[in-house]
């Protein structure tokens, strides 16, 4: 794979090529941060700086969700590769120096700091784990910047099966109730074709079958809805359209995602 440094990046993939954001470009939409060493590497999305910023040590890779490891965690079982992404990101960070880049919020409520990494060599971090397939894309409505080039290089890692994306655990579900109802409290990517928008008291609901009730639906927050009015992503705009939709499953009636920002929707019929 081209690894995009300074020069325009090309992805790969089984419908042909895209053209995307450089590292380089993708830094320039950042906020410059401090510079640290990574000393440890907690899992295959959070990191351990010295010296610590703000006494803040660690560092949540923002941008990305990496296979989920027990941590302590009692009766937690670990994520498919959970392990492998850890490795990945040690082989990719420990012991070197890194700048901290941000978007918008910088710190969880957990106290780590919410960052993107860049080593000294240009390398982008996410942008690695990504590509690499050892992470898929996380987004959230106070912290989207360079979602779109995140997404780009997933879409390429996805379809040459890299990593995470080989595993059925990962893949994309179809927007069905039945076998959706088994995967709730799981993240997920869903796919399927949005038969209606409706709106109810200003809230939006994306139905995904002829009954609401019970089959697959993306809900809106009367929130997310004002947002999502400006886009081309309106529940109006996506009625009977082909799209994926990413987020933690959850039951409402059927089984359901809340989708709080646009860059949890991707359009898959594009004209």
């Amino acid at each position: 794979m081209i690894r995009p440094l300074a020069v325009a990046a090309v992805l790969f993939w089984a419908g042909g090529a895209i053209a995307v954001e450089t590292y380089a470009q993708a830094r320039a939409q950042l906020d410059a941060g401090p510079a640290a060493t990574v000393t440890a590497v907690v899992d295959g999305d959070t990191v351990v700086i010295d010296p610590a910023p703000d006494g803040a040590e660690q560092v949540r890779l923002v941008g990305i969700q990496a296979p989920k490891l027990p941590l302590g965690r009692k009766g937690f079982t670990a994520w498919p590769l959970s392990t492998e992404s850890r490795q990945a990101l040690e082989a990719l960070t420990l012991g070197k120096r890194v700048t901290l880049y941000f978007g918008d919020s910088r710190m969880d409520r957990h106290g780590r700091h919410l960052a993107h990494l860049y080593l000294d060599d240009g390398t982008w971090v996410q942008g690695r784990m990504i590509e690499d397939g050892m992470a898929r894309v996380y987004t959230f409505a106070d912290n989207r910047r360079l979602a779109a080039a995140m997404l780009a290089r997933e879409t390429a890692a996805r379809d040459a099966k890299r990593g995470i994306w080989a595993l059925r655990d990962y893949r994309p579900r179809a927007a069905e109730a039945g076998p959706l109802l088994r995967e709730l409290g799981t993240f997920q990517l869903v796919e399927g074709r949005v038969l209606k928008a409706a709106r109810v008291r200003g809230k939006a609901y994306l139905n995904f079958g002829e009954n609401w009730r019970d089959d697959f639906t993306a809900t809106f927050s009367k929130r997310a809805a004002k947002l999502f009015s400006t886009t081309d992503l309106s529940p109006d705009a996506i009625q009977g359209r082909r799209i994926r939709v990413r987020g933690w499953l959850r039951k409402r009636n059927g089984p359901m995602i809340d989708v709080t920002h646009p860059e949890q929707i991707e359009i898959l019929d594009r004209d």
